[in-house]
């Protein structure tokens, strides 16, 4: 597979280096941009990332498989990040999971075969008085019961 940002999107990394003191100081940005373009981050991109920045492949796989944040496998078009830590933990996250598994067929880490929908639990997401939070690709949806989660998924399909 050969990876390689479109033009828009080099310009964009082009800008994101120029803010930092030194290549290896852009390197979170820069995954981001990667993910962005590319969906996720392949072996292709990771190796591509570090190319552009002069990393070797190591670190830049070592920092993109640290943060949950980085999707290192394809996920699915709706992508449920269910925080699990203390308060959430606490108000039902793991009922939420329950319900996912039960309802859609996948657990933690597992995409529908049709590819709409994953599941991954990941740590706090900063959201603790509103416990207990989901961040659906970008949105965070908070307070939520299982049955509010299936409202939203829903209003997805129209």
């Amino acid at each position: 597979m050969n990876i390689a940002f479109s033009n828009d999107a080099m310009k964009e990394f082009r800008e994101i280096v120029a803010r930092y003191p030194n290549k290896r100081a852009a390197l979170l940005p820069a995954l981001h941009l990667a993910q962005r373009e590319f969906a996720w981050l392949p072996y292709e991109a990771l190796e591509y990332v570090g190319r552009l920045l002069e990393l070797p492949y190591s670190e830049v796989y070592d920092t993109a498989s640290f943060y949950t944040m980085f999707k290192l496998k394809p996920t699915g078009k709706y992508h449920l990040q269910v925080c699990h830590t203390l308060s959430c933990a606490l108000r039902g996250a793991g009922a939420i999971c329950d319900h996912v598994k039960e309802k859609y067929g996948i657990g933690n880490g597992e995409t529908t075969p049709d590819g709409k929908l994953s599941l991954v639990k990941v740590e706090c997401l900063g959201s603790c008085g509103t416990a207990p939070v989901v961040q659906i690709n970008d949105d965070y949806y908070e307070d939520l019961s299982p049955e509010q989660l299936d409202r939203i998924l829903e209003g997805f399909k129209s």
